[in-house]
């Protein structure tokens, strides 16, 4: 099983780990710093200008529920 917590603040990080460790939980942590390839960066940045553009395509909740075919709940 796999669950992400974003904690706000490193008070709240401290106490979540302290709480796994009180449970003697096994964790692992991920750092949060990812490093994009300029052409990722680039490509970030084009889609960005894209959307301020207005010549990117948007969907609604309900079209992108029917193209991927998803079955509610």
């Amino acid at each position: 099983m796999t669950i992400v917590v974003n904690p706000h603040n490193s008070q709240e990080e401290k106490a979540l780990l302290a709480f796994l460790d009180s449970m003697k939980y096994d964790y692992s942590q991920e750092d949060e710093i990812f490093i994009l390839s300029e052409a990722q960066q680039n490509e970030i940045l084009e889609r960005d200008r894209e959307y301020e553009a207005g010549e990117a395509e948007t969907y609604s909740i309900d079209e992108i529920i029917a193209h991927f075919n998803i079955k509610e709940k």
